[in-house]
């Protein structure tokens, strides 16, 4: 799998970094007083400094849960999900969306859990337990 890159909007740039660096453990890149690149699991991901903006969270429903759009995130092999899970729950993330796991017994079940970063920004992480069925009907 080729390496992806996203770069998300953050208001606060220094608070963004610390969060991205210190809780969810990414190993930073390049850096300007406006942005940051992050290895997040082997992709790349930026944050960039914008304006903040009030806005209503947006969300659509899937499986009983409201989802945040647009939300970010990585795939995560199922024993990597699990460990950042139980560490986001020991550091008292505020989830928006508890870790569980979806579609259970269906093609496509997946772990997932949704939270937001301290600018907003929604994210998911979510493991397969069958990798294959990542993108399944």
């Amino acid at each position: 799998m080729q390496p992806f890159h996203v770069a998300i909007p953050v208001y606060d740039v220094e608070l963004a970094r610390k969060f991205y660096r210190d809780v969810m453990l990414c190993k930073e890149g390049r850096s300007s007083e406006k942005w940051v690149d992050f290895d997040m699991y082997g992709h790349q991901f930026v944050i960039h400094y914008k304006p903040e903006t009030e806005g209503d969270l947006h969300t659509n429903s899937v499986d009983g849960h409201e989802i945040p759009v647009p939300h970010y995130g990585v795939i995560l092999k199922w024993e990597d999900w699990e460990s950042l899970a139980e560490r986001l729950t020991e550091l008292n993330i505020s989830f928006v969306v508890e870790p569980y796991i979806r579609f259970k017994g269906e093609v496509g079940e997946q772990a997932t859990m949704f939270f937001l970063d301290p600018c907003g920004n929604p994210l998911e992480f979510k493991a397969f337990k069958d990798e294959s069925q990542i993108f399944a009907k």
